[in-house]
């Protein structure tokens, strides 16, 4: 049974909590979460693969998002923002967020890996 979660992700590098001599670089995220299925499902609980320049990796594993486990009826959305600290200047993010229907099936949605790079230094 295919569950279609379509996930959205926009970052921002964030400069003004960033301290570049002390390794400390700054992103924010958004997630958008649409449920494409014709089911609704709440999002139970999430797992964040972070890897850092240093191919030095982190991993986050816990309850809902923001302290909150929405349900989205089919086609309905879920936009919250987030943050993460990374040692270097550029880094990557990846996971999934666990699902559960209404009707009890669990199920994994694939977050996309998603790039965290200041804004100067893409070209």
């Amino acid at each position: 049974m295919n569950h279609p979660i379509d996930i959205v992700v926009k970052t921002q590098y964030l400069a003004e909590q960033s301290v570049p001599a002390d390794d400390r670089f700054v992103f924010s995220y958004t997630i958008t979460l649409t449920n494409r299925g014709g089911e609704s499902a709440q999002l139970i609980s999430r797992h964040w693969v972070i890897t850092d320049g240093n191919n030095a990796v982190q991993e986050v594993k816990g309850t809902g998002v923001v302290g909150q486990q929405p349900t989205l009826e089919p086609g309905a959305s879920y936009t919250y923002s987030s943050g993460v600290v990374l040692a270097t200047e550029t880094g990557t993010m990846t996971g999934t967020y666990q699902m559960r229907t209404t009707s009890g099936t669990t199920f994994d949605a694939p977050i996309p890996a998603f790039a965290l790079v200041p804004p100067h230094l893409l070209h």
